[in-house]
């Protein structure tokens, strides 16, 4: 069923994991995507993915942490594909530490992609949206923002105001007909629970109520729902992917 048919969507951190699940899985849906990655390399693979199934898709290699990259990047995107349906900011990473030993530099870090970055993009694209008076944006926040996980201040505050960040541009975007909502995936099966043993993930599973970590795929359905027409009045909400680890 072709759920975006006609729609075009960027992703940001589209070269892997979560990213590049929802690229596909939106391609599948009947988009046409732009794969936004910090490297060249990632963002045409994923490019390439799609282009194999038909679909239009543009490959960008971009720093979502530097505004002014950002801002070239989206003048760029709108000149070549003509316009923004979706937009999923998903670029993220982790520096983990405890506080008492995290540098001033692995904060701003992480802060900087992951929250600063989504601001970059939705500033960049908001005359757009709102000039059309339609759009979808997904912001993908974290169950790190709603528990918190030790190790991870840096991580948990940016995935914290990722969500306060989405609630208040949903108001600002509400009259004009665009949706902003956030997902917030558990642990899942990426590179960043790669660096886990098995018997670290045996622990988290057994935490987690479906018994399992999640797969990207999962977190993809999930965007894909909010990104279509049955989500039409849905804005402002965060909605949690993790197999039951957070109620």
């Amino acid at each position: 069923m072709n759920q975006l048919a006609n729609q075009i969507a960027v992703v940001t951190g589209a070269g892997r994991g979560i990213g590049r699940a929802i690229a596909l899985q939106f391609a599948a849906a009947g988009a046409d995507v732009v794969c936004v990655s910090r490297t060249a390399e990632n963002s045409e693979k994923t490019a390439g993915e799609i282009r194999a199934l038909g679909r239009k898709a543009w490959a960008h290699a971009v720093d979502v942490a530097d505004g002014a990259a950002v801002a070239a990047a989206a003048e760029a995107i709108l000149a070549e594909a003509g316009r923004v349906d979706i937009l999923v900011n998903n670029a993220g990473i982790t520096r983990d530490g405890l506080i008492l030993r995290m540098s001033e530099a692995d904060w701003d870090a992480v802060v900087d992609t992951n929250l600063k970055g989504a601001f970059f993009f939705i500033k960049a694209f908001s005359r757009a949206f709102l000039k059309q008076r339609s759009g979808r944006i997904l912001n993908i926040s974290s169950v790190s923002a709603l528990m918190g996980i030790a190790g991870q201040s840096n991580y948990s505050a940016s995935k914290a105001g990722v969500i306060g960040l989405t609630r208040a541009v949903a108001r600002e975007f509400a009259s004009r007909g665009v949706t902003v909502n956030a997902l917030a995936p558990g642990f899942i099966e990426t590179d960043m629970t790669a660096v886990l043993t098995a018997e670290m993930k045996g622990d988290i599973a057994q935490r987690i109520p479906l018994g399992r970590l999640g797969r990207p795929e999962d977190i993809a359905e999930a965007a894909l729902f909010l990104a279509g027409p049955g989500a039409g009045y849905i804005t402002g909400q965060v909605l949690t992917v993790d197999g039951g680890l957070v109620m």
